[in-house]
């Protein structure tokens, strides 16, 4: 109960939710996650049709919401809401432009099944962290998936279509109005742990209405969208197996794990649950289970998303069934596409306005690890080298990532997993100090 007062949690990780509690909260998570970026692109260099790409964002939705199911309920067992990974898609593209989807889709089969064996029955993951990962190298790790999605979300606002300045003040309003619900939520008695709770929501409502007066808001992809679209198995053929693709799809696999391991770290830290080796092999079984079904569904590879950490930190609330009511909401906005597009209609700006505050809660949990940890010139090399190195692959030219070997390419394609790299490779070949 005190760590639980120290993070300012109002309901813990196991407490029970009302259905329709945890359906509110669970669609705030998904109101912030980016789902629709990750498919759009990969559809576009694939050159899906528009049908096929729509069919191929909503398997996505089905796909993360199921395996948010899996992971927050029988997986990990903490509130990890799981989404459409960026890191495969370089990967899944150079595959399916040269040998077509139903070898893509084999592959992903393969490296989901990588992932499951790592963490049953080989049980593998939690003594592998357990070594290589001490509180130095967790905290780092928090800090650098905080840092490295800033970028993403200033980014989302400086190239987001129309005017900049006008962008820039839907985003700043959106944003703080989360901040202003934030204070005022831990400041007013009764009425202030409702806006708390209902923060994220009520931030993207507002940015939204100040979206709406510059005429950035079209809701008219809604009255278009079909109501429902049921999925079926195998919807791009059936699959098919390289051996090549499927090494390279493992090799993804293993950098997707290590993003998401560090998405773990996070939710760790604000919650203030412990990661023991059951829950590390739980979560990748998870992991490699959503990511199989994923497959079946033809929707993209997921892992788990850094935002929601942010999101519990903000709303005090770390119960796993509004994890599992996001899941269920994922599932409903999949096979409904009208409402799908609802959300879509949010404004890209009004998200990242949110996003960027979120990125920042993120970071400073991360610091929070580390405070307890001696600061020498050791250690502080551990900590801040990652964070050079992960804004060095987010910041990247283009022209030098098209220059690096094949597989560097896929990996600076995080740079969370750059980060968490480095900092684990930092501590174990740095010298500690002799005092």
């Amino acid at each position: 109960m005190k760590e639980q007062n120290e993070l300012h949690l109002t309901v813990g990780v196991n407490d029970p939710l009302s259905p329709g509690k945890a359906l509110l909260l669970g669609l705030q998570h998904v109101l912030a996650m980016d789902l629709y970026i990750a498919p759009i692109v990969l559809a576009g260099i694939l050159s899906m049709t528009v049908t096929e790409t729509a069919f191929f964002i909503q398997m996505t939705f089905i796909a993360a919401g199921i395996a948010t199911l899996i992971q927050t309920g029988f997986g990990i067992r903490l509130p990890v809401m799981q989404g459409p990974s960026y890191v495969p898609i370089g990967a899944l593209a150079a595959i399916g432009s040269s040998m077509g989807l139903p070898v893509v889709f084999g592959s992903l089969f393969s490296g989901a099944l990588f992932i499951t064996v790592l963490g049953w029955p080989l049980k593998a993951l939690g003594s592998i962290v357990r070594k290589i990962i001490p509180p130095l190298v967790g905290g780092t790790v928090i800090v650098v998936v905080g840092i490295a999605l800033m970028p993403v979300a200033l980014n989302g606002v400086y190239h987001a279509p129309g005017d900049m300045v006008g962008n820039c003040v839907i985003a700043l309003v959106a944003g703080s109005m989360l901040v202003a619900l934030m204070v005022l939520g831990t400041r007013l008695p009764g009425a202030g742990s409702v806006l708390r709770l209902t923060s994220v929501i009520l931030s993207m409502a507002c940015g939204t209405a100040v979206a709406a007066m510059y005429g950035v808001v079209d809701f008219s992809p809604v009255a278009k969208a079909d109501w429902l679209a049921l999925p079926r198995f195998f919807p791009f053929g059936m699959p098919q197996f390289d051996l090549a693709s499927s090494l390279t799809l493992i090799f993804i696999y293993f950098v997707v794990l290590v993003e998401t391991t560090g998405t773990w770290f996070a939710v760790g830290a604000v919650t203030g649950e412990e990661l023991t080796d059951k829950r590390l092999n739980g979560g990748a079984v998870g992991e490699g289970i959503g990511c199989f079904i994923g497959a079946l569904f033809g929707g993209t590879p997921v892992t788990g998303y850094s935002t929601n950490a942010g999101i519990i930190a903000v709303t005090g609330v770390a119960s796993r069934w509004a994890i599992m009511g996001g899941g269920v909401v994922l599932m409903v906005l999949g096979l409904m596409p009208k409402l799908m597009n609802v959300i879509a209609c949010i404004p890209g700006v009004v998200i990242s306005g949110v996003f960027a505050v979120i990125c920042v809660i993120i970071s400073m949990n991360g610091f929070r690890v580390v405070k307890g940890v001696k600061l020498d010139e050791r250690n502080m090399l551990v900590i801040g080298l990652p964070v050079l190195l992960t804004l060095a692959a987010v910041l990247m030219p283009r022209e030098l990532v098209d220059r690096l070997p094949e597989l560097a390419r896929y990996l600076v394609a995080s740079g969370i997993a750059v980060g968490a790299l480095s900092a684990v490779i930092l501590n174990l070949i740095l010298p500690e100090s002799r005092d």
